[in-house]
């Protein structure tokens, strides 16, 4: 963020100056666990193929409970919205889920936890018809929904951690103004230290120009699918 914002001359100096301050975000070291073999998760070819969700709580100043469910596109790592109340069924989050297909368009599947909100009847009774899968990682295994687990760090490291919210409404405030700063400033590693939103208008433009090369005539009807659903997550992504 500093090397982006042209404030870093030099990175060690930088550094001791950040630490002599007490700038930096505490956080809890993990325990080292044995070595083991790991497979690293799949990422989706395009934007808007696949979504990972999970939920995160948190309490207010009053000490009352919330709940924040973080959906996250595993492709360009962009936030399309966020649910934050003390209590999320089911049912609110297929309505979250149409309101956000009617901005981005309809992607192909789901990966999600075995949590209660997910399982409902009213998420299943979404899903099939407008065919989008439903994919349930095994329990116990966070690792299957790595991208959301990945953001649901950062959420609470930068977001969560750094505020004390009197109310739900100054929650709500709080955790919109962060999205909106990690859609569209933040630099993400994986995606070669570009915002989600600045990747997505790169990948958007090239997956246009290449689709409008290798598929002029447009014969299936995923084809079209494909191209009006890039064009439309771009616009929706441009009007955040």
């Amino acid at each position: 963020m500093l090397r982006r914002e042209g404030l870093v001359v030099n990175h060690k100096r930088t550094y001791r100056l950040y630490t002599e301050q007490g700038l930096q975000v505490c956080t809890k070291r993990r325990r080292k666990l044995p070595r083991r073999d790991r497979i690293a998760p799949q990422v989706p070819k395009r934007a808007m193929q696949r979504w990972s969700m999970d939920l995160v709580g948190d309490q207010l100043a009053d000490c009352r409970r919330f709940h924040v469910l973080n959906i996250v596109d595993d492709h360009s790592r962009f936030c399309p919205g966020q649910i934050v109340d003390v209590s999320i069924s089911g049912a609110r989050v297929a309505r979250f889920l149409d309101d956000l297909a009617l901005r981005f368009g309809l992607l192909e599947e789901i990966i999600l936890d075995n949590g209660p909100e997910g399982t409902s009847k009213a998420m299943f009774d979404w899903s099939e018809p407008t065919r989008i899968r439903l994919r349930f990682i095994e329990p116990g295994k966070p690792v299957q929904n790595a991208f959301v687990e990945s953001f649901n760090g950062k959420f609470r490291d930068e977001c969560l951690n750094l505020h004390w919210c009197q109310s739900l409404r100054h929650a709500r405030e709080e955790i919109s103004r962060w999205r909106h700063h990690y859609n569209t400033v933040r630099p993400h590693s994986a995606l070669g230290y570009l915002s989600p939103t600045e990747f997505l208008t790169k990948t958007t433009a090239q997956a246009l120009e290449t689709l409008a090369v290798s598929t002029l005539s447009l014969n299936t009807q995923n084809q079209r699918n494909r191209l009006v659903g890039t064009t439309t997550l771009c616009q929706a992504v441009f009007c955040c």
